[in-house]
């Protein structure tokens, strides 16, 4: 994918939309100067562009009972693209992974697990790893706190 040449208006509606999707094109044209009709048009153009790839909720773990957070560095048995592809696809299927890296370094993946607690995150275990021949070692660490988390990109210079 191309990246699109973006403008500091461009900039401007996207720093509002990654603060909240909802905000509503009036209100993003009062503060970055354009009718809501030009932002409407903007907004469009960058979700054809791919720059907007999709909105969603960002829901409480702790509201949903989903209270631990655990990252996993994985190493596989081998690195080969059929071992790598079937992991991906058992890491796509699951809804206890938030967040998947394919790394380079002493791990193969870091993931990012939430669990209700520590009888989940071990069957978690079990199912994805120790049930596949092809992880060799799995380590990880419990997150005491979330300091921060998100997903929003550096806009500004």
């Amino acid at each position: 994918m191309q990246t699109p040449d973006l403008d500091q208006l461009d900039t401007a509606i996207l720093a509002c939309l990654q603060e909240d999707a909802r905000t509503i094109a009036e209100t993003i044209g009062a503060k970055v100067g354009l009718s809501a009709a030009a932002v409407q048009r903007r907004i469009k153009r960058l979700r054809e562009a791919g720059v907007i790839e999709r909105e969603v909720a960002v829901l409480s773990p702790e509201a949903l009972g989903l209270s631990m957070t655990f990252v996993v560095m994985v190493e596989m048995e081998r690195e080969n693209l059929a071992v790598l592809d079937a992991f991906r696809r058992q890491i796509l299927a699951d809804d206890c992974v938030q967040q998947c890296y394919y790394v380079t370094g002493n791990a193969d993946f870091v993931l990012v697990v939430t669990c209700p607690d520590m009888a989940g995150f071990e069957a978690f275990t079990r199912r994805m790893f120790f049930d596949n021949p092809n992880v060799r070692h799995f380590t990880t660490s419990v997150a005491m706190d979330r300091v921060k988390v998100g997903l929003t990109l550096p806009l500004g210079p």
